[in-house]
């Protein structure tokens, strides 16, 4: 009987999966975008813009950000807006080396096998279409410190399961509630804003299914599988947030960089920014069980709760 009662639950969440493949799969059928001719490239970039909603830069609400001239500000945002695109493509990156393996050798008639390599394509092209916007924005390329590129090494090779797709989910999120604010926002420039609107749009698929796929893989997980898990997915969230602005984008503004990086460091605003965007990603780790006291502490670090 206990048999008979397990493999109709896989039955049903086989038959879940199923169809929520297939639904995200009819939605990227339906809306997509091709970045290459999507975004306007060829207009010079007219530094009137910002490159983020200024609420959203790290300086907003310090003493710095204050005697800061408008060009300063708007100059320090686009370069902000160039690390958060270059973290995302450093995760991207290591996102789609997970998925790659955890869909190997799988039924490829499965359309959860078939959105897999769909998603993969999307990053991709969002990959490019960040490198091309960050280079307009005349930044370079901004990149995690080494120590954290080193542990994303170890990250995509070990991480599975609910630890690969809570991980990635959290990455998605993050970025999400930002560049909502940003699209919307008639003083960032126009091509970033249209950068923006194209990942909101394609990521949303992609969060729904990591949410999907954490759930499934817990499904029956263990007291201390989920304490492992929870820490994993803690401790990648935390290198994650802290990657996205990079120390060199103070100089790289004109601006005194020791000063900044330590207003940046106490500045309660931004805090209270990152942990409002966190507030949903946060309810729906604790209804996993992935948030635990230690793990709570990684995310208390990172300015996530």
């Amino acid at each position: 009987m206990t048999g008979t009662i397990a493999e109709g639950r896989d039955t049903a969440a086989a038959e879940e999966r199923h169809d929520v493949a297939s639904r995200l799969l009819r939605s990227s059928e339906e809306l997509s975008y091709d970045p290459t001719r999507d975004v306007d490239w060829d207009t010079p970039l007219d530094t009137s813009f910002h490159g983020t909603s200024p609420e959203w830069s790290t300086l907003y609400g310090t003493s710095y950000w204050d005697e800061m001239t408008e060009d300063q500000r708007r100059a320090l945002t686009r370069q902000e807006a160039a690390s958060v695109a270059s973290t995302g493509i450093w995760f991207e990156m290591i996102l789609q080396q997970m998925v790659i393996r955890d869909f190997y050798a799988k039924d490829a008639t499965d359309p959860a096998f078939q959105w897999a390599l769909t998603e993969i394509a999307d990053e991709c092209r969002h990959s490019i279409m960040f490198a091309r916007g960050a280079a307009k924005l005349g930044a370079p390329a901004y990149r995690p410190k080494r120590h954290v590129i080193e542990l994303g090494r170890v990250f995509k090779a070990a991480a599975f399961g609910e630890a690969a797709y809570a991980a990635i989910l959290v990455a998605e999120e993050v970025l999400d509630v930002m560049q909502r604010d940003w699209m919307r926002d008639e003083r960032v420039v126009p091509f970033v804003r249209t950068i923006n609107n194209i990942h909101v749009v394609e990521e949303s698929r992609h969060m729904k299914f990591a949410r999907e796929e954490t759930r499934e893989r817990l499904e029956g997980a263990g007291r201390i599988r989920r304490q492992i898990n929870a820490l994993v997915v803690a401790g990648a969230a935390y290198h994650i947030v802290t990657s996205m602005w990079n120390d060199r984008v103070y100089a790289n503004a004109g601006l005194d960089s020791a000063r900044a990086l330590r207003e940046a460091k106490h500045n309660e605003h931004h805090k209270a920014m990152l942990r409002s965007s966190c507030a949903g990603l946060m309810e729906f780790l604790n209804s996993c069980g992935l948030l635990t006291r230690p793990a709570r502490a990684f995310y208390k670090r990172a300015n996530l709760i």
